[in-house]
């Protein structure tokens, strides 16, 4: 018994310590813009990007296949800061800050078609065929993929109600040569 704790304990310590030197000295280093523009993004990974989270934003934006306006909650001061640390020069004109939005269902409208829970990529739709919906508000990343498949449009997106939770402190005003 005592022999078996001692050959499998060895081994565990053996192979660990392998494991240890296998990650120190085979790592692959990744690329340092990648990492740097991730900590800029606001790290919600709600999807409205269209990537798996803002990791897959960061791989897209560092090489330069994506937009700098692909991120919905980072505004127009995150689109300022990354056309900084790219070096690209942008219009801010045309970037709109926008508030946080919700889906929600006007239930006499609904007709139960399911499309929008199909669609859904956090599952915040929840309701069976031929019977009405709902939208579970926590679960909801405000991406809009279900207003646009709804037949009978009765999914829309609303501003998030302002709570003692969802509340924050408003952004001082740009004042311009001052």
């Amino acid at each position: 018994m005592i022999a078996a704790i001692v050959s499998l304990t060895s081994l565990g310590l053996g192979l660990g310590f392998l494991l240890g030197l296998a990650a120190r000295y085979l790592r692959v280093e990744g690329n340092p813009l990648t990492e740097e523009i991730k900590v800029l993004l606001p790290g919600a990974n709600c999807g409205q990007c269209g990537y798996a989270g803002c990791a897959g934003a960061a791989d897209a934006l560092a090489a330069g296949q994506a937009a700098l306006t692909l991120c919905p909650p980072g505004g127009r001061s995150l689109v300022k800061t990354l056309a900084e640390k790219l070096g690209i020069s942008m219009d801010l004109a045309a970037v709109e800050d926008s508030q946080p939005k919700l889906a929600r269902i006007n239930e006499t409208i609904c007709i139960g078609c399911a499309h929008c829970g199909k669609l859904c990529p956090t599952d915040a739709i929840v309701g069976a065929p031929k019977q009405i919906h709902t939208v579970i508000q926590d679960a909801c990343i405000g991406c809009g993929k279900c207003v646009a498949i709804c037949p009978t449009e009765c999914l829309q997106l609303h501003p998030v109600p302002l709570t003692l939770k969802s509340w924050h402190w408003p952004k001082p005003a740009l004042t311009i040569g001052a």
